[in-house]
């Protein structure tokens, strides 16, 4: 049952969704600008029909859900690694930032040569790769903050039972750790979506978000565009609400879990 607290916010939210759809409409009537209103846009969802959007979403979702898979697992191994091996700690956050610093337009055209045109009806390798960029820095620094977050004294007790590092890892330091990974994969989902979609744009694929969006560009349809970007946006609120909930739900103790 929703709480009074969770029921404003719900309310809220609402209503600024529904403010931000009128001034979108007031804006799109009164200024002389290439601005669809709202009905024109459903009008072109309905034009375009359910199975264009989930054939192009579909692959680029797959594109964005693998390269998460990738990241986050080596953003996990590899903070936990610095947790069991201190001395590489310079090395592995090296890596997680310049992993960050470097711009993905500007990686992207390098990896794309280097990995190749997909085959027909495949997903592009760049976009997954740029998916998993997209989540490494902020997972690894939110796990590394996490793990080391773990209470003193339940690692004590599990030193004094004669538990190792190792040990200590899997019964007190990873379940400490796991409000600020869900927290850090919460802002890592949506990054990891509109990474895929980066990458298709230069990844030679015939499928996907980014060849749409090229398509409507081509052909000035600007209603169509307006369809796709906000798509985009609504995909990527959905899994940023996603791991929120199950934030809630696998870390109650945790205040910072939000949905």
């Amino acid at each position: 049952m929703l709480t009074p607290e969770r029921r404003r916010s719900l309310l809220t939210s609402a209503l600024g969704l529904v403010s931000l759809v009128l001034l979108w409409w007031l804006v799109a009537t009164v200024f002389d600008l290439r601005i669809p209103t709202p009905p024109e846009v459903v009008s072109r969802v309905g034009e375009s029909g359910w199975d264009f959007y989930s054939h192009h979403f579909g692959m680029t979702l797959q594109e964005a859900a693998v390269g998460f898979a990738y990241g986050t697992v080596a953003a996990v191994v590899l903070s936990s690694v610095v947790l069991l091996l201190p001395v590489v700690e310079p090395v592995v956050m090296q890596i997680a930032v310049i992993s960050y610093c470097v711009p993905l337009v500007a990686i992207a055209p390098v990896l794309f040569i280097v990995i190749g045109n997909p085959d027909e009806g495949q997903r592009s390798g760049t976009a997954t790769a740029l998916a998993a960029l997209s989540v490494f820095f902020t997972t690894v620094v939110g796990t590394v903050l996490g793990l080391r977050s773990a209470d003193r004294s339940s690692l004590d007790v599990v030193q004094v039972f004669g538990g190792g590092r190792l040990r200590q890892l899997q019964k007190v330091q990873l379940i400490a750790a796991a409000p600020q990974l869900l927290a850090a994969l919460q802002i890592a989902a949506p990054a990891a979506f509109l990474g895929a979609i980066l990458g298709e744009y230069v990844g030679g694929t015939q499928q996907g978000v980014a060849v749409t969006l090229k398509i409507a560009q081509q052909n000035i349809d600007v209603a169509q565009a307006w369809a796709i970007g906000i798509g985009c946006a609504l995909v990527a609120g959905f899994f940023y609400l996603v791991f929120g909930l199950i934030a809630r739900v696998v870390t109650p103790w945790s205040k910072g879990a939000v949905a």
